[in-house]
């Protein structure tokens, strides 16, 4: 179906991209202005993929003459100025033209740099008697001085569940609809004989601020399915409107994300192995990752490249690079995974190729290669790129074999893994990833996609991405790490999610190393390279070790030293990731709570970490609360060499549930404290 997707929400003067779905190179596409507020004198592009920029506030109805048929997209405009705005490539925050010289621009910053941050939404449906019931739960940005009733809730229906159910006889639901504010927040009803096979709503919360322009959350979504029926279309007796209809939440991370952890394989210096060998070299290790506690792999590329050893300048899409074996073995390595209970995670590129790309050698300094329109190019004649990277280039997604070619990448590989990681998810266009999660969605509910975008972007969860890496979270460990922040900060960079507008379902990949930087204990040392990987366990969010890691690894692309392993380093990832498994309140669900605490031991004149000491600055501890209730834990972590005693103020208990050691001590006034190395988890009663 070639329909462009779901109902966009942006504000004026925020160019989004238009793109037919499933595209045919061969075919036509026209785009045109159906319906737009008065005032607007909007257009939209001539071309197959085409850009469009509301110019008023309201709603606009954009048409797309397809192969398949007229079909219709809802687009509606809040308004705001964009005088001075650096915004493009359709997301209103992905920046399309980023160079080294421009490094210092935060491209993942809300385009309103001061101010409150936007609201937050979610939405759940139900079906009660016959009527479709939909709530939004908006919430206020943390720093706003609104309250929950002050936000205006928007509700748009998927068009093209619209189109489907007038072309079955069926009322449209659009005009079927009743939407009314209740105690509980807003709410859309909508009678079932409404409803075609599958209905689709999608809102956003809106926070009018005093003297400032409207606030838009990042939209939520979702979804009433028609259940089938049984033999001969008969339902069984007593069979309840509910049973008829199923309700999905389209933008909740997969279900087994919850209590996943990450495992980073970078794959040529995994496992020593022969040239060819290496996929099986990764799969003989895999029962011992598994030991570790991690649950989900992620390998960078293993497709054919131009021989650089991260892989990431691809030659061919569709093939295993020859160095690291052939298709069957990788297949065989993620077999081997699932039997082990892990998933895996494939490194889709979709940004560039390689300059040794049968395509981009045929299209360089050729203006008439049939090839040339598949790439970005700068005035100068190279290619286009990001960083002054030499060695690859930009492909133009507004080109429609382009786009078919990745989709048929997408196409070969979703289905022998259980996700993607999506390099350089800020630099494609978003309407190519909301084609994708449609589409890889659309046959398995939990595959997971996961963004690197760095710094994250809000939007890019809505009909995107389900995980996020959390750059900023990365970034305080360091700080902290290197004694030029509190330990205290790391909790800011957590509640920094909702204050850029991030909804609570959103998920982060929490990490303190990759294959793109120094090693956390080279930089930082051993204590609080200790402390900083607890607290990637610790924090609500996913977890991730980079391979190497569990182990002391101290080079960042070398060899993994497997035969110098330090035990010690492994065993406590081990223990940290078992008590994650065992805790649900170090899960997504368990809310973070800040606790009151004092921390016995250290100078508080001295600032801050004494490497070859054993002394403890206040600054070098933390202590916050995970969940609620019985299930409730207190977490205290500490940066320095040195053990501090630390006393919290929340009822808690006196087992480490990490080592398994008691560590309550009593200091000489008669107060308890906890003993704390580098982590202890303690369960608590809030």
């Amino acid at each position: 179906m070639c329909h462009p997707g779901p109902p966009r929400f942006v504000s004026t003067g925020e160019t989004i991209q238009l793109a037919p779905r499933d595209p045919d190179p061969e075919k036509e596409y026209h785009w045109r202005v159906v319906d737009a507020p008065p005032p607007s004198d909007a257009t939209v592009g001539t071309e197959p993929v085409a850009d469009f920029t509301p110019d008023v506030p309201g709603q606009y109805r954009i048409g797309l003459a397809a192969p398949d048929g007229d079909h219709s997209l809802t687009v509606r405009a809040f308004p705001a100025s964009y005088e001075g705005a650096d915004v493009a490539g359709g997301s209103a925050e992905a920046i399309r033209d980023r160079d080294a010289a421009r490094a210092d621009v935060a491209y993942a910053a809300d385009r309103p740099a001061e101010g409150v941050g936007p609201p937050r939404i979610r939405l759940d449906a139900a079906v009660e008697d016959e009527t479709v019931v939909v709530r939004a739960t908006a919430t206020p940005n943390p720093e706003s001085a609104l309250d929950a009733d002050d936000l205006a809730v928007t509700f748009v229906i998927d068009d093209r569940d619209v189109a489907d159910a007038v072309a079955a006889g069926r009322t449209n639901p659009r005009d079927a609809r009743v939407v009314s504010e209740e105690p509980t927040g807003a709410t859309l009803r909508v009678e079932t004989g409404s409803v075609p096979e599958r209905l689709r709503v999608h809102a956003v919360a809106v926070a009018y601020e005093p003297g400032a322009e409207p606030r838009v959350s990042v939209a939520d979504a979702v979804a009433v399915n028609r259940v089938e029926s049984g033999a001969g279309g008969r339902r069984p007796e007593g069979t309840t409107p509910e049973d008829r209809f199923e309700t999905t939440r389209l933008n909740r991370p997969p279900e087994w994300t919850e209590t996943a952890s990450v495992y980073e394989v970078y794959v040529r210096t995994f496992a020593d192995a022969d040239e060819g060998e290496t996929l099986a070299a990764v799969a003989d290790r895999i029962p011992a990752v598994a030991d570790l506690g991690v649950d989900c792999l992620w390998l960078t590329p293993v497709l054919a490249n131009d021989g650089k050893p991260h892989g990431y300048n691809i030659t061919d899409f569709f093939s295993i690079a020859d160095d690291l074996g052939d298709r069957e073995e990788y297949r065989r390595l993620v077999e081997t995974a699932h039997d082990h209970g892990m998933r895996v995670l494939f490194d889709f590129v979709a940004n560039h190729t390689a300059r040794e790309h049968a395509w981009f050698q045929d299209a360089y300094q050729n203006p008439d290669s049939p090839y040339r329109d598949r790439y970005e190019w700068q005035e100068s004649g190279e290619p286009g790129t990001y960083f002054d990277w030499e060695l690859i280039a930009n492909v133009d997604h507004a080109n429609l074999t382009v786009r078919r070619h990745l989709l048929d990448v997408v196409d070969a590989w979703a289905p022998l893994v259980d996700g993607f990681r999506c390099d350089m998810a800020w630099a494609v266009p978003d309407s190519f990833w909301r084609e994708l999660r449609d589409r890889v969605k659309s046959i398995d509910p939990e595959f997971l996609l996961m963004d690197e975008t760095i710094p994250y972007i809000p939007g890019f969860h809505e009909g995107m991405f389900d995980v996020h890496f959390d750059a900023t979270l990365y970034f305080q460990l360091r700080q902290i790490g290197r004694g030029a922040a509190p330990a205290e900060s790391m909790l800011d960079a957590i509640d920094e999610r909702a204050r850029v507008g991030f909804p609570d379902h959103a998920g982060f990949l929490q990490y303190i190393e990759n294959h793109d930087e120094t090693r956390y204990r080279v930089e930082c040392g051993d204590a609080a390279a200790a402390a900083a990987g607890a607290a990637t366990v610790t924090l609500p969010g996913m977890p991730m070790l980079y391979a190497g890691q569990e182990i002391g690894q101290r080079g960042r692309r070398d060899a993994i030293a497997w035969e110098h392993a330090r035990e010690e380093v492994r065993d406590r990832y081990r223990r940290l990731l078992a008590a994650h498994d065992a805790h649900p309140a170090l899960g997504p669900r368990g809310d973070l709570h800040r606790v009151a605490y004092h921390v016995a031991s250290g100078d508080p004149t001295e600032r801050p970490i004494e490497a070859d000491g054993d002394r403890v600055h206040p600054d070098d501890v933390v202590a916050f609360a995970r969940g609620s209730g019985s299930e409730a834990v207190v977490v205290v972590l500490n940066f320095a060499p040195g053990d501090a005693t630390v006393a919290v103020d929340a009822d808690h208990g006196r087992l480490n549930v990490v080592t398994g050691d008691h560590c309550l001590v009593t200091d000489a006034d008669g107060a308890d404290r906890i003993r704390v190395d580098d982590v202890a988890v303690v369960p608590a009663e809030l």
